[in-house]
């Protein structure tokens, strides 16, 4: 048996950071699967039962970095970066100043004074990076911290030898303040970072701290967290309800729109489904606990958003490849520049300075991050306008999908049938044919069956007892009523049981062209009636498919429905490949027919269409909220609304698009930036990079990437 685990880690600050963390736990015994996301510094693992946590937080100890195992464990990563980036500034500050503007100013022990001031910044603010590479130099990993630790230890060493032999040339202030600006750079890298996770923090906030409850008749405020469940909750007006659960007493109307996008508020009475995070309006009430902690929609869905911001896409694997070897090959090209240019200058502070400008200007951080940072805001947004995706690659490829398959009930239309008529085929009443299929119903959980039922209890009719229900998917149900058996399904159902008149087959046929579903209520002797049922093609079903349409993207439907009304509600909205009285196989060999051709979006209800959206490459599912809706597919539509399609697939396309600005940057970046630094525009102009310019460079690329991530924040993708 295997587990899944999530577990914080704190000292990763670039992509190869996390490449090395999560190589290490993948050879790992026992460990199946391992992602490490640097953007959210978690890693996701699948694990045998049987491995301790305590084990793989010793792994990750090993590589240099440390599991956070407790929310209650004290690492302040904000505070430390804080706390080290202010001695870093205030220690490296004057040695700077002395070194570059007063060079010529000599007075007793000045190189002395510089020399103890670079060694705290050197030592003390930049212990995590020697801590770091010696850690991973044991697991045979190099990483960023290891490009750091050679420039500036290069810089000091070199600097101290020179001070002990008399030498007039030293770098003190090239390696502390080398260190202090990849300090800098991490920092706001840091605080850029939490920006991205604006979605969580907002849902975070919709939990109140505290709550009443009755206790023995009495009102008790107690916390949250030690809500139980089937405690009675007092809620008033304004107030945000804590968990999920039922009203017992009481009426209210209650604002749901932070979870399912709902403007109006709705009302609420005895019996009502309360949502944990919602907030009352008008009236008082009483609900009793059902759901707390980690099972309340609000909790599912955060815990959603935070899986998707850690899931990689595949777009991920070719940063994570380049992150892998990139820094060896640095070293390599940073030792090349060294010798090179010693052998053709003959000048060793050229020489070095160029190579520790090699150092620390190839950063692949920024590389790193190009991918994460844009899914973790995409993912984001898309939850702020009721669009929950489960992870980086069903986003990737859902704008990249040549073919929309619909299911119809539920989906394109609004799955909330009702009856329109009844018809007799034999000595049987109306009344009767109702009461009869009402009453087989009853066993069955589907859409069409609760209409039937709602329009019994309408008519004040009795329903009978039932005895050996039987429910055959994609053809109907049958049962034992008094001493009879009875079928109730479509006409391919009746078909298989007994023969059918002409001239009955012909009025049902009338009535399906004209978009009602007839369901056949029947014995093993003859047709007893028909109950016409119709359901609502949802607004936006015409406007969705006409936009995929216009963008070259092949739309099908699919239904169990028969083919004359599943051809009528296509002609309404505009679907030409129409595949009714599909059974599941069906559905589901015809996605795997498609994708042969090209990527496939299944859209469906995700209740009875499960198998086809797991078959999908993007399973999207119709939600409103519900628990079934946010534990299918891999992308929710929380409004229920069916053009939220195209607006998720903009949102798509908008992310990846961004994604691939990111990378081009990055990788343009270090194209330019790694030649400039190894000196090949000295011979032509005369330049040479600055370590500390390299420096700053670097910090400047990942904090421009993580804003350019951020300002999808602003980019409009329901507007089409």
């Amino acid at each position: 048996m295997t587990k899944k685990l999530e577990i914080k880690i704190s000292g990763m600050h670039c992509a190869s950071c996390a490449f090395n963390v999560e190589s290490a736990l993948k050879k790992q015994k026992g460990i199946r699967t391992a992602n490490v996301n640097i953007a959210t510094n978690k890693a996701t693992l699948v694990v045998d039962d049987e491995l301790q946590v305590s084990e793989i937080a010793k792994t990750i100890d090993n590589v240099g970095y440390k599991a956070v195992l407790s929310e209650n464990t004290n690492v302040d990563e904000e505070s430390d970066l804080k706390k080290k980036l202010l001695i870093g500034f205030i220690f490296s500050l004057p040695i700077f100043i002395l070194s570059m503007f007063f060079m010529n100013l000599n007075f007793a022990y000045k190189n002395l004074i510089i020399f103890l001031l670079a060694t705290v910044v050197q030592f003390y603010v930049g212990f995590d990076f020697y801590k770091n590479t010696f850690k991973g130099l044991k697991s045979k990993s190099v990483t960023m911290d290891t490009l750091i630790v050679l420039g500036t230890s290069a810089a000091y060493f070199y600097s101290v030898y020179s001070l002990l032999v008399g030498g007039m040339h030293l770098y003190f202030e090239a390696s502390s303040t080398l260190i202090t600006i990849v300090f800098l750079g991490r920092f706001l890298e840091y605080k850029a970072k939490k920006n991205t996770n604006f979605a969580i923090s907002k849902l975070m906030k919709l939990k109140p701290k505290y709550s009443i409850i009755l206790l023995n008749n009495k009102e008790v405020k107690i916390s949250v967290d030690d809500i139980k469940i089937n405690d009675l909750i007092v809620i008033k007006p304004g107030e945000v309800i804590p968990v999920d659960g039922i009203l017992v007493k009481g009426s209210s109307s209650v604002n749901e729109s932070m979870i399912t996008g709902e403007s109006i508020p709705v009302d609420k009475i005895k019996g009502s489904t309360i949502i944990g995070g919602t907030i009352n309006t008008t009236g008082s009430f009483i609900f009793k606990a059902t759901k707390i902690g980690k099972y309340t929609i609000l909790s599912k869905i955060i815990k959603l958003i935070e899986d998707a911001q850690g899931k990689k896409a595949p777009i991920q694997r070719f940063a994570d490849k380049v992150s892998g070897i990139f820094v060896p090959i640095i070293i390599v090209i940073a030792l090349l520049t060294f010798f090179i240019w010693l052998i053709i200058s003959q000048n060793f502070t050229f020489a070095l300075s160029s190579a520790i400008a090699v150092l620390v200007i190839a950063c692949p951080c920024a590389l790193g991050l190009a991918t994460p940072t844009a899914i973790m805001v995409g993912t984001g947004l898309g939850a702020q306008n009721n669009i929950l995706v489960k992870g980086g690659d069903s986003l990737e490829n859902l704008h990249k999908s040549k073919f929309f398959v619909f299911d119809k009930t539920g989906t394109l239309t609004t799955g909330k049938l009702s009856v329109d008529n009844v018809i007799t085929f034999s000595k049987q009443l109306p009344q009767k044919i109702i009461q009869l299929s009402a009453s087989l119903e009853k066993y069955s959980e589907h859409p069409i069956g609760e209409s039937i039922i709602a329009y019994a209890k309408q008519k004040n009719l009795k329903l009978i007892n039932v005895t050996n229900f039987i429910s055959k998917t994609g053809f109907g149900i049958s049962g034992k009523i008094a001493s009879e058996y009875y079928y109730l399904g479509n006409l391919k159902y009746a078909k298989s049981v007994l023969k059918i008149k002409n001239d009955i087959e012909k009025k049902i046929s009338g009535y399906e062209n004209l978009g009602k579903t007839a369901i056949l209520l029947f014995n093993k002797k003859e047709i007893l009636g028909a109950i016409l049922v119709s359901d609502k093609i949802r607004p936006n079903s015409k406007r969705t498919i006409e936009y995929l349409s216009r963008h070259n993207i092949k739309t099908f439907m699919l239904t169990g429905d028969n083919s004359r009304v599943a051809n009528a509600i296509g002609k309404q909205i505009g679907i030409k490949n129409i595949y009714s009285e599909s059974l599941p196989e069906d559905k589901i060999n015809l996605i795997k027919k498609l994708k042969k051709q090209g990527i496939v979006s299944m859209i469906g209800d995700g209740i009875n269409d499960a198998p086809s959206l797991a078959e999908a490459d993007v399973g999207i599912v119709m939600g409103s909220g519900t628990d079934v809706a946010i534990d299918s597919g891999d992308i929710i539509l929380m409004h229920d609304d069916v053009f939220d399609v195209v607006k998720a697939m903009n949102l798509s396309k908008f992310t990846f698009t961004k994604i691939k600005q990111n990378m081009f940057w990055a990788l343009f970046y270090n194209s330019i930036g790694i030649p400039i630094a190894a000196g090949v525009l000295y011979p032509l102009l005369g330049l040479q990079l600055n370590p500390m310019i390299a420096g700053a460079a670097m910090a400047l690329s990942s904090v421009s990437v993580v804003l350019s991530s951020l300002a999808l924040k602003f980019r409009s993708f329901d507007k089409v």
